[in-house]
């Protein structure tokens, strides 16, 4: 099975880009499914390298790596541009990609969740 995860919230506002990483890692780790990750808007920012946090507090950049390793993470360039972020910020693995590829994920899909 392919999934789909759209990630739009800022990492840290609400729980939402949380919930959405701790299923994708779950999901992830299934037998047949492949799992791809698609951050747009604010929630670009969760794949910043190197965030630091108070202590006990959950990484976003952590979560991502193992996501890093069983499927794919892509970031909305437009987004990334929009914020003042660049690739050389981004966790190794997570890559700029653009709205054209959005779409060829989403028709790859059978299944997409969005947070």
């Amino acid at each position: 099975m392919n999934v789909l995860v759209i990630v739009n919230d800022q990492p840290y506002g609400s729980e939402r880009p949380y919930n959405a990483l701790r299923l994708a890692g779950a999901l992830s780790k299934r037998a047949g499914v492949d799992v791809r990750v698609f951050l747009m808007g604010d929630a670009v920012a969760c794949a910043v390298a190197g965030q630091k946090l108070a202590e006990g507090h959950y990484h976003l950049d952590r979560m991502l790596k193992p996501l890093v390793r069983r499927g794919e993470i892509a970031c909305c360039g437009t987004c990334l541009e929009a914020r003042g972020l660049r690739d050389e910020q981004l966790i190794d693995g997570a890559r700029r990609s653009t709205l054209e590829e959005l779409t060829d994920w989403t028709l790859w899909s059978q299944q997409t969740l969005t947070f």
